[in-house]
């Protein structure tokens, strides 16, 4: 009786042109894919906006097929815990700078060290270099895929209420610095004590003297009013402040083909977009921060160059010469220009 149900069964089924494996490969591929992006800017910051008319734009193409759903100002879990969603496979996009994957492949934590590029460009070249694509594969097999790497919110520079020229003016002034053991080093060689506070505090934390200031892009102080509370920008460029895109790769295939090729379409136009606006409000902001009574100085470079040189030997799972390897694929992209 059972041979008989289960042959009527096949019949009907071949009958209508496909079976109970393809009507389940259907109904899958017309289930909507959900995924949280989680990020520490606010609201308002430029790469929130961008990223926002990015997963818009994505929901649209897609018909509703991938819904991601933007997350901004530390809402959701970030920094390292939010790379772990992404390792665990949760339906998520963590955005991050480079220094939190070197938790999983330690070099490229060094491609987000100090006082490596001079330009935004310089910075996207270097993204497109097989070096960079070696270390993309290896982190892949860690669990993280990465969407783009090429989204940029400006260098990093002072942000404190007193002058700074050169590394003894540092000396003994708190910090507040991201929860990075790259940032934290850096900083120390740069002269100060690093804290690393919650970027939600850190107004707060500037405002109540738990901080003398923080390090941060012009953009930045602009868009979280940080300015309110610190009148001093010394433009050390001692990062550029960069973030990527990362996905586990088992949230990856749970895409089709098409849905993939639209989400990376997106992402690539959201981060040219951001670069765009960037070099525009780079120059806006820094003269709407002056009308709010900030002051901008630059520094002696060559000092704090010498001194964060000595980061890239701080981290014995960085390759050896790391520094040096980085520096040659950055001598031909000048070279190129």
């Amino acid at each position: 009786m059972k041979k008989l149900l289960l042959g009527t069964l096949l019949s009907a089924t071949t009958l209508f042109g496909f079976g109970m494996a393809s009507t389940a490969a259907i109904a899958s591929d017309n289930d909507p894919v959900k995924i949280n992006m989680s990020l520490v800017f606010t609201q308002n910051e430029l790469l929130t906006q961008e990223l926002i008319k990015v997963a818009d734009k994505i929901k649209e193409r897609t018909d509703g097929g991938v819904n991601i759903k933007v997350f901004p100002g530390g809402q959701l879990p970030v920094y390292k815990d939010n790379l772990e969603q992404v390792v665990n496979g949760a339906n998520w996009i963590a955005v991050e700078d480079l220094s939190y994957l070197g938790d999983y492949v330690p070099d490229f934590a060094a491609l987000a060290g100090p006082m490596l590029y001079t330009s935004y460009d310089e910075y996207l070249a270097m993204m497109d270099t097989d070096y960079v694509a070696k270390l993309t594969e290896e982190v892949e097999k860690k669990g993280i895929k990465v969407l783009s790497a090429d989204y940029i919110f400006g260098f990093r520079h002072m942000i404190t209420n007193k002058e700074i020229n050169t590394p003894e003016d540092m000396n003994g002034m708190r910090i507040r610095v991201p929860g990075s053991q790259l940032f934290i080093n850096t900083l120390s060689s740069m002269g100060a004590s690093p804290a690393a506070l919650p970027f939600p505090e850190t107004y707060a934390g500037v405002q109540q003297g738990v901080v003398d200031g923080l390090e941060g892009s012009i953009l930045t102080m602009y868009s979280t009013k940080i300015y309110e509370v610190a009148k001093n920008m010394s433009k050390t460029g001692h990062f550029l402040g960069t973030v990527g895109l990362y996905i586990s790769p088992s949230v990856w295939d749970k895409l089709t083909a098409e849905q993939q090729k639209i989400v990376m379409e997106e992402i690539n136009a959201g981060a040219v977009s951001n670069t765009e606006q960037l070099v525009k409000l780079d120059a806006e902001y820094e003269q709407k921060l002056k009308e709010q009574g900030v002051t901008f100085n630059d520094v002696d470079t060559a000092a704090f160059n010498k001194l964060t040189a000595d980061v890239y030997n701080q981290f014995p799972a960085w390759s050896e010469g790391v520094h040096g390897t980085i520096n040659a694929e950055l001598e031909k992209i000048r070279a190129a220009k």
